[in-house]
């Protein structure tokens, strides 16, 4: 492990897709974490992790060009981020889908390529197979005529994957995308997207609050905690060393016969 500066630890640290160096984020000057450095390679399925109000979701603003940086430089595809670029395929946390939402799920696709608003633009035979290549690629082509309003959470997470992978990116950008799933949907999930960045060599970043379900598909882990930034491989960050210099507390990571992971000794210091 190395630590650079008073705020930053960096594990395994390889120049790829996405580089940051001294890269520091928050609002108005306020920093919400500072001093890291990490890089992700292409075709790498990663978990940001870390409490509430950590800074988690404050990454992928930066990613998609909604936030500029305090200090540091980050990179993506080589350049600094930029709005709507095309090569990122983002899935917010919330969609406002309710059960009188009568579009069809294939038109909801269809805008992750055209950006067009619903039913105001009559599909081109080149939008309708990209939008079926997509449902098919997440295995809900079977669905594409039914309207939102009546999927269930597990079928909705599929379409919102399809919208986001429509215009063939290179990055996914997910944001807790197993809230709200039971652990068979959870599961389904994580080994879709997993199939997807090894199918297309699609570098995958997935906000989650639990790192169990995912431990088994990753690649990285950040961990975003207090201020600082951990990253690297599971192995390397979740262990107690990493984590106690990473909170500023004794922490210590226990794991199990099937290798999940308890971290014990934080909660202390969430509550201050």
């Amino acid at each position: 492990m190395n630590i650079t500066g008073s705020k930053s630890i960096t594990v395994g640290v390889q120049s790829e897709l996405i580089t940051a160096e001294n890269l520091a984020a928050g609002y108005k000057e306020k920093s919400v974490w500072e001093d890291a450095n990490f890089s992700i390679g292409r075709g790498e399925f990663v978990a940001v992790i870390g409490p509430n109000g950590a800074g988690k979701t404050t990454l992928f603003r930066l990613l998609l060009g909604l936030q500029k940086p305090i200090s540091g430089t980050l990179k993506i595809f080589g350049s600094p981020p930029k709005r709507g670029n095309p090569q990122i395929g983002y899935v917010p946390q919330r969609h406002i889908i309710d059960s009188e939402t009568n579009v069809e799920s294939v038109e909801l696709v269809r805008l992750g390529l055209s950006g067009k608003r619903w039913g105001f633009n009559p599909f081109s035979h080149a939008d309708r197979d990209a939008a079926y290549a997509a449902l098919h690629a997440v295995g809900a082509k079977d669905i594409a005529s039914r309207p939102l309003g009546v999927l269930s959470g597990g079928e909705l997470q599929r379409i919102f994957l399809a919208e986001a992978l429509v215009s063939n990116p290179g990055m996914l950008l997910l944001d807790e995308p197993l809230s709200n799933l039971d652990m068979r949907r959870e599961s389904d999930l994580l080994h879709l997207v997993n199939d997807v960045v090894h199918e297309r060599g699609v570098t995958a970043l997935l906000i989650a609050h639990n790192i169990n379900p995912l431990l088994p598909h990753l690649d990285k882990v950040i961990y975003i905690a207090n201020g600082r930034v951990a990253t690297g491989t599971p192995d390397e960050v979740l262990t107690s060393e990493s984590l106690t210099a990473l909170y500023g507390v004794q922490v210590e990571v226990l794991r199990d016969d099937k290798g999940n992971v308890a971290i014990i000794g934080i909660e202390e210091h969430l509550r201050k």
